[in-house]
Order: structure tokens, then sequence, then C-alpha cells
């Protein structure tokens, strides 16, 4: 059953985001496509919202139908060293179901706090290590055609935080295939161990959408921006984290507006200071 004028808040990492005029949690693939459908044929928008990282959802909420892969579509298939993934299953148990079955190359989806299908759409990565190098295809359902097309890792366009999904916003990803290697279960799970600590220690422990903003060329974009003297800089309940830069947190309470005012003025400092032009890693959604 959807649920109507859902605050978007409860779903976001960074604890912000306006209603959802109508918000789905599909059981099943079919469900999924069914529900697209439906709303295509009442020229009913639809936007798809994985485990709400890497977003910021505007105060007014999202027009038309949501749906959420988090809790739904959370099937992993192994075969040998082959795994299938629905796109609702959350990376960082990925990489601890593949570790503890011997299978390597997952490892540094324990720092992906996202979705199988958000990690394609955004060919994510931590640790020096992305999506691209293990993916083998990923099942997409396309609404223009009605079809669910077999899309080969070439195919998708995979890149810096980007893929083929950015071009064609209504396709939807339902599951996605990676081909691993074995390894030794003790070994990769110590391994994802270290990653958490590092990312315990490097990461602010308040709400953020995570990264705000894409590496620059040959730097990073936290080493930028405290090199500009803005850590600690704040707007509302909204801070540039004195932990990492790049992490922009919520005090509680915090409003789209004020994220948006925050990253404006850290683009243009950095700008003015530095001479470096910062663009923006996490993604916009819904209204004012």
């Amino acid at each position: 059953m959807a649920k109507f004028d859902e605050p978007l808040r409860r779903y976001t990492a960074w604890k912000i985001g306006g209603p959802a005029d109508a918000l789905l949690e599909p059981p099943g693939a079919d469900e999924l496509i069914e529900a697209v459908e439906t709303a295509h044929e009442h020229d009913v928008p639809v936007t798809i919202l994985g485990g709400g990282t890497n977003v910021l959802v505007l105060d007014g909420g999202i027009r038309g139908l949501t749906i959420r892969l988090a809790r739904a579509l959370t099937d992993v298939k192994i075969d040998g060293t082959s795994v299938v993934a629905d796109a609702g299953v959350l990376y960082p148990v990925l990489a601890n179901t593949t570790a503890g079955r011997g299978l390597a190359g997952l490892e540094f989806a324990s720092g992906v706090p996202g979705t199988v299908g958000g990690a394609v759409y955004m060919n994510a990565g931590a640790y020096g290590s992305d999506t691209s190098e293990v993916l083998s295809w990923a099942d997409v359902y396309k609404p223009e055609t009605g079809a669910v097309e077999r899309v080969p890792n070439a195919g998708l366009k995979l890149s810096y935080r980007r893929s083929a999904l950015h071009e064609h916003p209504d396709w939807v990803v339902l599951r996605a295939a990676y081909e691993l290697a074995t390894g030794d279960p003790g070994e990769l799970r110590a391994r994802i161990k270290e990653f958490r600590t590092q990312r315990m220690n490097g990461s602010p422990n308040r709400p953020s959408c995570g990264s705000t903003f894409k590496p620059p060329e040959g730097d990073y974009p936290g080493r930028v921006i405290e090199a500009a003297g803005l850590k600690g800089t704040r707007v509302g309940q909204i801070e540039v984290s004195p932990v990492h830069a790049n992490y922009f947190v919520n005090h509680g309470g915090g409003t789209a507006r004020d994220a948006l005012e925050l990253i404006e003025h850290v683009r243009e400092a950095v700008f003015e200071r530095l001479a470096i032009e910062l663009e923006l890693e996490v993604k916009i959604l819904g209204e004012p």
C-alpha cells in the first residue's frame, strides 16, 4: 500500500526532505513494474529512491509517485563466483554476504551506504575501487518499450559517479550481477573491518548525504574546502563538518534551503580563494 503525503526526511540519510505525494515500497520486481506502468498511463511522474544516500530532497517534496527500494527487492543469489543481487540490497550487506562466502571484489562496498540499484546508477565506489570493476550486467526496466533489458557493463557507460542511467532517468535498475574472485573469508572480513574503522574515524557522527562534491582534478574536495578555511561554516542547522569538510552535516531540523545556501557559499568561496570549481556529487530531487 502506498503512503500519501509522507515526509521524506524519514527516508534520507541527511534527514531532510518534504513530503512525497505518494510513497510505495513494492514487494518485488513485478509489482514495481506494474506501479511504474500505471503511473505512466496516468501521466504521473515517478521518482526512484534507493537508500536515501547521496540525495538532497527539497523542502517542497516530490510530486507524483516515489518508489523506495531499500526495503524491497532484497534477494541475493550466489552461484560459484557469480552473484546476482536485487536493486534494493544494501551495498554493505552485499559486501558482508559475499565476503562470508569467500568471494572477493566487493569489500569496498562496505563503505557505500546505498543500494545495489543506486550503486549501478552512480557507479558507486570507495577505497580506490568502484562498481564498474566487478559488475557484469544489470537488468533495467525501460518504460518507453515496456521491456526489461539485460544491459552489459559496457552498455551502462560507467564512469566516475555516473552511468547511462543519468541520460535516461526513467530507466529502473531491477537487479545487478557481479563476477567475483575466490578468497579467504577471514581475510576478507578483516579487510572490511579495516575499511569500516577507516570510515568511522574519518566520518562525522551526524546525518549527512555523504560526499557533497566530486573530486576536482588531481585533488580531494575535503582538502580543498579545508584549505579555503571553510570547516565549521554553518547555515541554519547545516554545517561543513569539522571532521571531514566534504560532509555537510545536519544538526537537527536542517532544511534543504539551508543545505543549498551552504553548498553555494562553499562553491563560491573555494573558487574565489583557490580558483577551483567544485562540481556537486549529491543528486537534488523534488521542488523548493
